[in-house]
């Protein structure tokens, strides 16, 4: 079957969708080729992974919808966040602020399932009149041509738009097929996430502990509920998955010196290689990337979706503004204005990131002693904590 639309969308994850349903009250035609099944899109599993959210984030989800499709009990408050460094008991602040965005807020930022984001996003897409999401599908080949842009599915299925949109992971192969290069940094670690339930208050505040060998986040979910985030060596990772329940409890109540009191795992453990991305550039001949496809953060500062829903707004406003004045939704002129908003969003947190990454897990003594150098300067310049809390808050 030969299909036309406007755009093509490669990936039904979160971002993909959100990029959609920014066309909700548009014209525009877009088909979604997705490589899962509709029921796992309808019902995604639970994978441990819990999502920092900043306020913008929030305010573009509300936009468009999404926000209100999550059960309210989902929906976690982030009231402030700390790092510790080491053994050391000194702790780098980020306090709960007064304001975000222009209102009064009572917390640093949101933290909800990553399959609950899934659904919702998924749940406001599917009845949406002018999108069609085509399931079990994968991609084949890809050309590009003046005017359009034909992509081939693996049964044969054909679709010519004018602009491909490529939203299928950090891994993504249609980013390969179109010829765009990118910076890929393999860290050699292996995140393992988990819920436990805990006797003691989280006071609802993060925690990010780079100890010596390892690093643990811990995202608080209800007051004794947490998420658990270990990044530890890959080559170590076993050692830890093969623990049974009580004795990880024993060896989370460790790390976190009992500050939780009693623990107890709560949830199901799950693994992911610890992978950096960051495309060289976010277009090439009418198609464009967003989401993990044009940067594939590490977590350590939780700003993975939200750059992926920045992203997803900027491109879909670029083509509403062009569709508008009448003009080329697939053209030079609008990828290479949404290219120029976006890499400036990404540039200098992902390569910030990785300095910060590569200087907290290095366990040399002189790396010990500027690690809580860091701590210390960044806790007591006022400018240096307003610049990061201003990017934690959105």
């Amino acid at each position: 079957m030969d299909y036309q639309s406007d755009i093509v969308v490669i990936g039904a994850g979160p971002a993909g969708l959100s990029f959609a349903r920014e066309f909700a009250d548009n014209p525009l035609k877009i088909i979604i080729v997705e490589q899962l099944p509709q029921s796992v899109l309808e019902n995604p599993p639970f994978d441990a992974r819990e999502i920092a959210l900043t306020h913008l984030s929030r305010e573009i989800m509300q936009n468009l919808g999404i926000w209100q499709q999550v059960p309210e009990d989902q929906i976690f408050r982030l009231k402030e966040a700390k790092v510790v460094n080491g053994t050391s008991p000194y702790q780098l602040h980020f306090p709960q602020p007064k304001k975000a965005r222009g209102g009064a807020t009572d917390r640093l930022g949101y933290l909800i399932p990553n399959h609950r984001i899934r659904e919702a996003a998924y749940a406001v897409v599917k009845d949406q009149p002018n999108v069609a999401i085509l399931t079990e599908r994968k991609v084949g080949e890809v050309k590009t041509f003046d005017d359009s842009v034909r992509v081939s599915l693996d049964n044969g299925d054909t679709i010519t738009a004018k602009l491909l949109v490529c939203a299928d992971s950090r891994f993504s192969t249609t980013r390969d097929k179109i010829g765009i290069p990118t910076d890929m940094h393999r860290f050699g670690r292996t995140v393992i996430t988990f819920r436990v339930r805990h006797t003691e208050s989280n006071g609802h505040a993060a925690f990010e502990c780079f100890h010596y060998g390892r690093t643990l986040a811990i995202l608080p979910l209800t007051e004794f509920m947490s998420n658990m985030v270990i990044t530890i060596d890959s080559d170590k990772a076993d050692k830890i998955l093969q623990l049974d329940d009580e004795a990880l409890a024993q060896d989370i109540y460790r790390e976190t010196d009992g500050r939780l009191g009693d623990i107890t795992v709560a949830s199901t453990r799950h693994t992911y290689p610890l992978v950096g991305t960051h495309a060289r550039r976010f277009f090439a001949e009418r198609a464009a990337l967003i989401g993990d496809a044009s940067v594939g953060m590490h977590p350590v500062t939780a700003h993975g979706f939200n750059l992926g829903l920045e992203g997803a707004d900027i491109l879909a406003k670029q083509i509403i503004q062009a569709a508008a004045k009448g003009k080329d939704i697939g053209g030079k002129s609008v990828l290479e204005t949404y290219n120029f908003k976006h890499m400036l969003n990404t540039r200098p947190i992902y390569h910030g990131t990785n300095v910060v990454v590569k200087l907290f897990t290095n366990e040399s003594s002189p790396a010990r002693l500027l690690r809580s150098a860091v701590l210390r300067v960044s806790n007591n310049l006022p400018p240096v904590k307003m610049l990061i809390s201003h990017q934690l808050t959105g």
